[in-house]
């Protein structure tokens, strides 16, 4: 049940049997030829197809996330780490106002880890709330699959170009990416960055084929729904 195909009303009536709910959480950052959206995208698409046959509710992806790192690529936007922090709790409050109690946070980018600890913190200042904070693509069975297909997978390559992550007209490249030195990126600007890694992918093939694609998808829906039917006591 998306919450932007869904009426108030609609919501206080689940909430009369059911106090779940998923929120994703995405960024808008280059992903190489790839949308620039790839990971709100992924987050609010594996959270959807997750709750579904449950009927909880999937909140839109925060489209915005931490990711300073990137800033030297053009239609990249970050936030600050106090400002996501704020947001993240200020959603979580509206939700347990509401009536949500079980939340499911589907995460699409690692660089929005940082702010699990509010989690932490929203839990302990709200009576019987439950938060779980899921990094969809890191999940053991995902990144087995993920692993199993091909190990020289990272950032921008081709374990994020699914079918509705791609660029309508633009083709990627047909080599594999040499992987970056990841040493040399800790310490770089952001302007740093770009001149090492080039056209943002980290390394690896650009494309695999779509079969491959969509059973490594039906694995990451099928850990995450099992977050949602597990045990939340």
């Amino acid at each position: 049940m998306k919450i932007s195909e869904s009426s108030w009303f609609d919501i206080e009536a689940y909430l009369k049997t059911d106090d779940r709910c998923i929120l994703p959480l995405g960024s808008t950052e280059q992903h190489a030829h790839l949308s620039l959206s790839v990971d709100s995208i992924l987050s609010e698409k594996i959270a959807t197809d997750a709750a579904t046959p449950l009927g909880v509710p999937v909140f839109p992806a925060v489209p915005y996330g931490l990711t300073p790192y990137f800033m030297a690529f053009p239609g990249t936007v970050s936030l600050k780490l106090s400002t996501y922090a704020l947001l993240v709790r200020d959603i979580l409050d509206s939700l347990y106002n509401t009536g949500f109690r079980r939340v499911l946070i589907v995460n699409g980018h690692g660089g929005n880890s940082p702010v699990q600890p509010v989690c932490a913190e929203w839990m302990q200042a709200r009576p019987g709330a439950r938060c779980r904070f899921h990094d969809w693509w890191r999940a053991p069975r995902t990144w087995a699959a993920v692993q199993a297909v091909d190990p020289v997978a990272s950032h921008a390559s081709w374990m994020e170009n699914f079918p509705w992550t791609r660029l309508e007209g633009r083709p990627v490249p047909p080599e594999q990416k040499p992987y970056v030195d990841f040493d040399r990126l800790r310490d770089r600007d952001a302007q740093g960055v770009r001149d090492l890694i080039g056209d943002g992918n980290y390394g690896g093939h650009y494309q695999k084929p779509d079969d491959q694609m969509e059973g490594i998808w039906q694995i990451a829906v099928a850990e995450t729904r099992a977050l949602l039917e597990g045990d939340w006591a």
